[in-house]
C-alpha cells in the first residue's frame, strides 16, 4: 500500500461535524482490508469534508483514505480558512457518542452542584493524574463532576492494568482509586470489568497518554487542566 502523509492542506469548507457514521459492511470491504495491512481495525467511516476521500475511524484513531483504499492519509488536516483542524472537528461526534455509551463503566466524582461533566482517561501511576486527583475538590467546587476511565499507559500487560483491574473491582471503587493515586497498594479483587474496554477505547480517540480530559463537546484535551483553567474552556464551549 502506498503511503503518503498530508501535513497542511488549505480546505475550501468543513463538512459537518455530525456527517453519518456507517458500521465498515460489505460498501467497505475493501477499506477494511486495505487497513488491516497496517494492523487497523475500522469501527467506522464516513465521507470526508475534502472531495474524494473518506474518514476512517479505528482502534487507533482517525485516518483519511481515497475511496478505493488504495492511498492512506495519516497526519492532520486544517483548514487554514476557518482557523480549524479537521480531525478534531470530525472526531467529536465520534468520541461523544462512545462516551455516552460508557457512562455505566465509570469511576464518578460528582459535584454537589454540578455544571458540567467530564471523562478523564486516568492511570493512577501517573504524576499529573495524581496531581489532577488530589485538587479533585476544586473540580467539584467549581460545579464539575469528574468521570474517570482507566488508561493503563503500559498496556494490556502492565501491573498498572492488574491494579486498574482491582481498583474498578473493589467493592468501593472511589475508596480503591483514592488509595492507588496516593501511591497506596489496592486489595487485590477481580471481576467483569471495562478495564481493557475502556483502554482500547482511549486508543480509537488517539490517545496515547494520562490525563486525557474529554469536554461535553467530545473535544479532547490531552494533560492536565487546573479547575480554573478547565472551567473557563467548559464555560466557552
Amino acid at each position: 500500500m502506498k503511503k503518503y502523509v498530508l501535513a497542511l492542506c488549505s480546505l475550501g469548507f468543513i463538512a459537518s461535524a455530525s456527517a453519518q457514521l456507517k458500521a465498515p459492511d460489505a460498501e467497505y470491504q475493501q477499506i477494511r482490508e486495505q487497513f488491516s495491512q497496517l494492523n487497523l481495525k475500522v469501527n467506522a467511516v464516513a465521507e470526508a469534508p475534502l472531495d474524494g476521500l473518506l474518514q476512517v475511524f479505528t482502534n487507533k484513531g482517525l485516518f483519511f483514505t481515497s475511496k478505493d483504499g488504495q492511498y492512506f492519509i495519516e497526519g492532520n488536516i486544517y483548514d487554514l480558512n476557518n482557523k480549524v483542524l479537521v480531525n478534531d472537528a470530525q472526531m467529536r461526534p465520534y468520541i461523544q457518542q462512545n462516551i455516552a455509551a460508557s457512562k455505566d463503566g465509570t469511576i464518578e466524582y460528582k459535584a454537589k452542584d454540578e455544571k458540567f461533566v467530564v471523562n478523564v482517561f486516568t492511570d493512577p501511576s501517573c504524576g499529573y493524574c495524581r496531581k489532577l486527583h488530589s485538587e479533585m475538590q476544586d473540580y467539584n467546587n467549581a460545579g464539575i463532576t469528574v468521570r474517570y476511565l482507566a488508561f493503563p499507559r503500559g498496556g494490556l500487560g502492565s501491573e498498572t492494568y492488574l491494579q486498574m483491574q482491582h481498583i474498578w473491582c473493589s467493592k468501593d471503587s472511589r475508596g480503591a482509586m483514592d488509595m492507588a493515586k496516593d501511591g497506596d497498594s489496592v486489595k487485590p479483587a477481580m471481576c467483569s470489568n471495562p478495564v481493557k474496554a475502556q483502554y482500547e477505547l482511549g486508543q480509537s480517540f488517539g490517545i496515547s497518554g494520562t490525563p486525557a480530559i474529554i469536554l461535553p463537546s467530545g473535544r479532547l484535551i490531552p494533560g492536565y487542566q487546573p479547575a480554573k483553567a478547565l472551567l473557563a474552556q467548559l464555560k466557552a464551549e
